[in-house]
């Protein structure tokens, strides 16, 4: 056990993750003006936090268990909560907080990430970092709103519809399960305008406040065929983010046909690459080719790619990119594009389906309640990512009990029962085993 803590590094453990989480939350502005405030920002947020942290399906189930004297030890020894709220004070507190300011906390663990050296086996492509971006929702209801939501009108029976959704961000790698989220963008409402908010609007804020955190980060921004357009591609390109975007011949008919002309032409590259298994990879490109007749000066490198299994099976897909396509790299470039899945496989229907329940409604408050909660949220997923890559003691916890599924109801069965002095120590017995206690009935006497 011992050994577990010289090999991990602390300020990546579960524990120094939390620490790191608190002290983002501590140094958040209080907009409360009262003399006496009974429950700190910081302890109404690390609540949220630990809500998603544990796998809590519900803020009710969530307030039940606070009764229990495990967890109510567990919240303070492990998440450092000096006042427990009630769900009532949790919402109350957290619904006017300003999501901007929770993206600090995001920016602090990537740092400690970096500090401590484990984001370079996430480079692709001469050291860049790919970043899928994708939109989801997360809400939506009939009844319940707020001024932020989206709004959509049934044009038969006039029924409202109001949602919420996010533009999600993760670094990925062709190679790789676990992802690192960034900061998302929630796509609601902005301050002043009636119109409902987009994804193109979402990712082009997106985009000023990643370079504003990272000025000098090489990542490749990868999408679905509905990104390619020419403003976006100047967004990106003003934010020095190379990319690799997919594209299909319904939305873009005009740079498919001109592929197709200069294929007859012979200028087009064609390449073969057979493996051991019996999978052939095809590829055929050709560089700088305009995105669309509206936009000629806006010039791309289009791949169109093939490939067929063993067993007959066949996939097809074609991407542009502003990075310049050879027989040497047109592999690694196919992988990257296809690593934008990973932004639905593993983040968001994980975050729908395997535990954290995204699209469960944990509250939806009057202003800023729904976007929070989904960014505390995805902060516990990023901890519980960087934990996977990082530490020694989740790699065995996670081994022992086979699937995450598995370690996230045993977490949940110690954190109930338990009192744990740390994260780290409730880890240890999961993974190493513990002493069953003799079970012992408390009585109400009152």
């Amino acid at each position: 056990m011992v050994t577990e803590r010289k090999n991990g590094r602390k300020h990546l453990s579960g524990d120094g993750l939390f620490m790191s989480t608190r002290s983002v939350f501590e140094k958040m502005p209080d907009y409360r003006q009262t003399a006496k405030i009974d429950i700190p920002m910081a302890d109404a947020l690390m609540a949220g936090f630990a809500m998603f942290s544990v796998k809590s399906p519900s803020l009710l189930q969530f307030e039940e268990h606070i009764n229990i004297e495990a967890v109510a030890g567990n919240l303070k020894n492990i998440y450092k909560m000096e006042n427990i709220p009630s769900d009532t004070q949790m919402r109350e507190i957290i619904d006017p907080v300003d999501p901007a300011d929770i993206r600090p906390a995001f920016n602090d663990i990537f740092r400690n990430l970096q500090r401590g050296k484990m984001l370079e086996e996430f480079t692709v492509l001469d050291g860049h970092y790919l970043v899928s971006l994708d939109g989801t929702g997360y809400f939506s209801s009939d009844k319940i709103h707020c001024n932020n939501c989206q709004e959509k009108v049934n044009q038969r029976t006039g029924q409202i519809t109001y949602s919420h959704a996010m533009l999600g961000a993760v670094i990925v790698h062709p190679d790789k399960k676990t992802v690192i989220p960034l900061p998302p963008e929630p796509i609601i409402k902005q301050d002043g305008n009636k119109k409902n908010d987009c994804e193109r609007n979402a990712a082009r804020r997106w985009l000023t406040q990643f370079r504003t955190d990272h000025p000098h980060l090489k990542v490749i921004i990868t999408e679905d065929a509905l990104s390619p357009n020419a403003p976006h591609i100047k967004d990106l390109k003003t934010h020095n983010c190379s990319f690799i975007l997919g594209v299909k011949p319904g939305d873009h008919g005009f740079l498919f046909r001109e592929v197709e002309k200069v294929r007859t032409e012979g200028r087009t590259t064609e390449l073969e690459i057979k493996q051991e298994d019996g999978t052939v990879h095809r590829f055929s490109f050709i560089n700088d080719m305009p995105l669309n007749e509206s936009n000629q000066d806006v010039r791309v490198n289009f791949m169109e790619y093939w490939e067929t299994k063993p067993n007959g099976k066949k996939q097809h897909f074609s991407w542009v990119t502003d990075i310049k396509i050879t027989k040497n790299n047109a592999y690694a470039i196919m992988r990257c594009g296809r690593a934008r899945w990973k932004i639905e496989n593993e983040t968001f229907n994980t975050l729908k389906n395997k535990g954290y329940n995204f699209e469960h409604n944990f509250g939806h408050g009057h202003q800023n309640l729904s976007v929070n909660f989904a960014l505390l949220m995805m902060l516990a997923f990023l901890v519980d990512q960087v934990q996977e890559i990082c530490c020694p003691l989740f790699q065995k916890a996670l081994v022992k009990k086979k699937r995450k599924s598995y370690l996230w109801d045993m977490i949940k069965s110690f954190f109930h029962m338990l009192v744990c002095k740390s994260w780290h120590m409730l880890l240890e017995g999961i993974a190493y085993g513990h002493k069953v206690l003799k079970w012992q009935i408390t009585y109400d006497t009152s």
